[in-house]
């Protein structure tokens, strides 16, 4: 198995054992992030109903600078469509992640405009 196989293998276990946890409500929805290696995407998904309540991406958009940076605007960017939404507490899927870095950047400016998790 190369390296990159043994990566992803971690990762998916990772993400695994974070979603048999984390579980979102309409009250206290889940908030899940994917990043690649070019773009920030989040969303606020119901896991009871299946629905995504609010989404935020940084594709097509002409954001620049570093992802960390682009990572920030998302996060702030969720939480407005948060706000409108009404939801003010959220449960954070961090997505088999390490919460450092993009992530973190991206927790700390949805915290900062209000959302709690």
């Amino acid at each position: 198995m190369n390296t990159l196989a043994k990566k992803l293998l971690g990762r998916s276990l990772r993400k695994a054992r974070v979603r048999s946890i984390v579980h979102g409500t309409a009250e206290r929805p889940r908030l899940t992030i994917y990043i690649s290696h070019m773009n920030v995407s989040a969303q606020l998904i119901d896991d009871v109903a299946g629905q995504t309540l609010a989404s935020a991406t940084s594709v097509g958009k002409k954001a620049t600078g570093s992802l960390t940076e682009k990572a920030a605007i998302i996060g702030k960017e969720i939480a407005i469509k948060a706000k409108k939404n009404k939801i003010t507490s959220v449960v954070f899927d961090r997505n088999g992640r390490q919460y450092a870095g993009r992530l973190k950047a991206l927790a700390d400016a949805a915290r900062k405009e209000g959302l709690e998790f």
